[in-house]
């Protein structure tokens, strides 16, 4: 638990006066001390030795010395010390000034709002790093409360309209307008199947996004967990009349990777291509070496996609065409959980597609053994 410590009274900038003030008094005291110390004793030594060989006791013009060494010394102490002030005030203002622009910043971000920044102050590298810094964390700060809103918000969207065909038609049984024959079972048992798997979906990107560093990697022979995801995926594009097409290159690296989360990557990808290619049509996958890493590429003649949907593919609930994408009876989330699960393996994923009806190409770089293990 949090202990609540005393806040002092006196802020930085008054702190640095201070401290500034404590080493010029100390500058002029040390100063004083050693002219007055050591100065007359040699002055009286020169003149001595120099002017009055042989002679013993003060000399007459040692008082003059004493004065001229007081006027001077204390004038250049004088100028010394309201120059350094000035600069100490000077410096604690620009400090107090920022470290004050700082801290209402980090006050309003405690209230939630994300949207304030701070700017530079310009005094070190030390401190324009924490004024960036904090900059960053308002910011990603921002974008974690938008996705949690937007989460949500999808989430309670995918939710209700199950929900509300089970509830129609539990209500139209009561009333007697639709039997409980096998057509209506078949409903029920659909819209209670869509949010079985909706919740599986939300389960599975929660895990791959918070195990992320939690992948068992191992030695992963790239080309043998293609083969099996294009094997295990066969059945299901030869009932929908889709033909899947693999070509592996030889020679491909190993991958140090978790090979059930990569297998997971690819059922997603397969999946997603399945679902938006019609019959007739062609999913093919392919593995290249590129420079040391394998590019896995699924690609498809099927919908296509709009560029500007293309930034936005592996946000969560995202749909390029929500109505279609319903019909085809994805929830948004396989594409987000790919991403999680290529990051986790210090890859990338990416799509391009050439606009509506031109199919779409998904592509997962993922670095060799060799370049993950030096």
């Amino acid at each position: 638990m949090a202990q609540n410590h005393p806040r002092s009274r006196h802020g930085i900038r008054s702190r640095l006066l201070v401290t500034n003030a404590v080493v010029v008094v100390a500058a002029i005291a040390t100063t004083t001390t050693v002219a007055l110390i050591i100065g007359p004793p040699m002055f009286r030594k020169v003149m001595q030795d120099v002017l009055v060989p042989g002679r013993t006791g003060p000399h007459p013009y040692e008082h003059v010395f004493r004065q001229a060494t007081a006027v001077s010394v204390g004038m250049s102490l004088a100028v010394a010390a309201t120059t350094a002030l000035g600069l100490s005030w000077y410096l604690s203002r620009r400090m107090h000034r920022s470290t004050a622009e700082l801290a209402a910043a980090a006050t309003a971000v405690a209230d939630g709002n994300y949207d304030i920044r701070v700017s530079p102050p310009h005094l070190g590298t030390e401190f324009d790093a924490i004024a960036d810094a904090f900059n960053t964390m308002a910011e990603q700060l921002g974008s974690v409360e938008t996705t949690r809103r937007q989460l949500l918000a999808d989430l309670a969207h995918e939710l209700r309209t199950p929900v509300s065909v089970i509830d129609a038609y539990l209500e139209s049984i009561e009333d007697g307008i639709h039997p409980l024959d096998a057509t209506t079972i078949g409903v029920l048992r659909d819209q209670t199947r869509r949010l079985t798997r909706l919740s599986s979906d939300v389960r599975a990107l929660s895990d791959a996004e918070r195990d992320m560093a939690l992948v068992d990697t191992q030695s992963v022979v790239p080309a043998t967990l293609i083969a099996a995801a294009v094997d295990a995926f066969a059945a299901p594009y030869r009932a929908k009349g889709v033909e899947l097409q693999s070509d592996i290159a030889p020679g491909l690296p190993e991958l140090w990777a978790d090979p059930q989360r990569l297998d997971q990557v690819l059922a997603n990808l397969l999946t997603n291509a399945l679902r938006h290619t019609d019959a007739g049509g062609t999913v093919r996958v392919a593995a290249t070496n590129v420079g040391g890493c394998v590019r896995i590429q699924v690609s498809d003649d099927g919908d296509g996609i709009a560029a500007e949907h293309l930034p936005r593919l592996f946000e969560r609930f995202y749909r390029a065409d929500s109505a279609r994408d319903r019909a085809h009876g994805g929830s948004g989330i396989g594409l987000a959980i790919a991403k999680a699960l290529v990051d986790a393996h210090h890859g990338r994923i990416m799509a391009t597609s050439a606009g509506v009806g031109s199919g779409a190409t998904f592509i997962v770089e993922l670095p060799g053994r060799a370049a993950v293990q030096l």
